[in-house]
């Protein structure tokens, strides 16, 4: 059973702790993934953590990681709201897929409030802060665990 989830980030996500703050909190991209790196190693997982702001690299990696993870912990930023051909290929990725959003995005404007990630994600956290990215991998370890990845 692969044990490498892959955790990608969409556009802008790499101005984490510059860009409006007060909406997504002060820890940068660096400091989410030391976070998850360590937390992957207690729950025995390796992660490849990615960030792009273009579309079409994101559907690159989804389908790089048809072939080799367990699962996707997926935080899409704007292409949330847009990306049919990130949830196309989401839809052909057979593992777990679990989408996370920093801030709450059911509090903000209300394009934000419909997701095209949502159509396949196994499960959705939102409004948790970066601390969302932990719980994504938490519940990619159980489902592998429990045999359904």
């Amino acid at each position: 059973m692969p044990r490498l989830v892959y955790v990608l980030n969409g556009p802008n996500l790499n101005l984490l702790g510059k860009r409006q703050p007060h909406i997504y909190g002060h820890e940068t991209l660096a400091d989410v993934e030391r976070d998850c790196t360590a937390l992957a190693a207690e729950l025995g997982l390796e992660i490849r953590f990615l960030q792009s702001n273009w579309e079409g690299q994101i559907v690159d990696w989804i389908h790089e990681a048809r072939e080799a993870a367990a699962g996707i912990v997926i935080n899409p930023g704007a292409l949330t709201h847009t990306s049919v051909a990130v949830l196309d290929a989401l839809n052909a990725f057979d593992g777990t897929v679990i989408e996370v959003h920093i801030s709450n995005v059911h509090k903000r404007e209300s394009f934000r409030h419909h997701s095209y990630v949502s159509l396949r994600a196994d499960g959705v956290i939102a409004g948790c802060g970066a601390q969302g990215y932990g719980f994504g991998l938490r519940r990619v370890a159980a489902v592998a665990a429990a045999g359904k990845a």
